[in-house]
């Protein structure tokens, strides 16, 4: 379990849940009326005078650290990781007005010297170095310099980078989005020649995976369209209320050549519903098809199912 200081916890427990949902998650935040809040994800909590309670659980608290670990389900030690992560690249300022913060522009964390951890890491998950090799090439993927986080990059049709998610290198389980990201521009790899083929996957690592187990099985990885979605797609309890993830519409908008879309999302049921929902909103111009990982609750299961197997004694 990773260490963190006395510090470190009291300077998390200072952050409320507003503030912290308003610097680093501004998508995630709804305004419900006057100076009462809610969030995309449970319409339930609401976030009122420093507040917040999800009445569906009969839960609540203060801050953010209350939050991440109550509702989110992380350990005090991944939630403090959490919050301190996202204050280094930019700190945050409580507002007394507490209206949602505006959209700003992209901060990506300040990159390393070198990419020596990220390489480690993603290769310690069984990504080939082909594609970790193109991403850092094509500035898709660096280290950042103070946390040695693995900075997944998204660009918009121009080329101009939108869209940042950071992840660990080191053993924790922080996840994250550098301030200001945009999720229409989540990460991708358009295919190297025009492809009416797009992958849908929930995480730039399961993205990687799937291209890696393409390119151990002598396809060509660079033939298709990848996607990825920065995190699990959340459908209403109604699916005809439900709208498509919007890093999947925007990236349609801009490659309108796709007619096919491939499922590539987790076996859990999360995954699941998502699959489904997906499938069953998207316009019928659209080919659709459920292709969830073989083994494994998600394809960097399957990547690593696949080497140890390769790898393991003779029979």
């Amino acid at each position: 379990m990773p260490y963190v200081t006395p510090e470190q916890i009291q300077r998390a427990k200072r952050l409320d849940l507003l503030t912290y949902l308003q610097y680093y998650e501004p998508h995630e935040l709804v305004r419900f009326s006057g100076n009462v809040y809610t969030t995309r994800t449970h319409d339930s909590l609401k976030i009122s005078n420093g507040k917040w309670s999800w009445w569906s659980r009969g839960i609540g608290g203060r801050s953010a650290l209350d939050y991440l670990i109550k509702v989110r389900g992380m350990t005090l030690p991944e939630a403090v990781l959490q919050i301190d992560g996202q204050a280094a690249i930019v700190p945050p300022i409580p507002s007394k007005a507490r209206e949602p913060a505006k959209p700003r522009r992209l901060l990506l964390p300040e990159k390393n010297e070198n990419n020596d951890r990220v390489i480690t890491y993603l290769t310690g998950r069984g990504i080939h170095s082909t594609l970790i090799d193109y991403c850092i090439q094509t500035e898709r993927l660096y280290e950042s310099r103070y946390h040695h986080n693995a900075v997944f990059v998204g660009f918009d049709r121009q080329g101009i980078p939108r869209y940042g998610a950071l992840r660990g290198t080191s053993g924790s389980r922080f996840m994250g989005d550098a301030n200001g990201s945009d999720k229409h521009f989540s990460f991708s790899i358009p295919a190297r020649d025009e492809s009416t083929k797009l992958h849908l996957f929930e995480s730039a690592i399961d993205l990687l995976s799937y291209g890696t187990l393409g390119l151990l099985s002598g396809r060509d990885w660079w033939q298709e369209n990848y996607l990825s979605l920065a995190g699990i797609y959340k459908p209403k309890r109604n699916i005809g209320e439900s709208t498509p993830p919007a890093a999947l519409m925007q990236y349609l908008k801009d490659y309108p050549q796709i007619t096919e879309i491939a499922l590539n999302l987790d076996n859990d049921a999360a995954g699941r519903l998502a699959a489904e929902t997906i499938k069953a909103i998207l316009p019928s111009t659209y080919t659709v098809s459920d292709e969830p990982p073989k083994r494994g609750k998600d394809y960097n299961d399957c990547l690593k199912m696949m080497l140890r197997g390769r790898h393991g004694p003779e029979r």
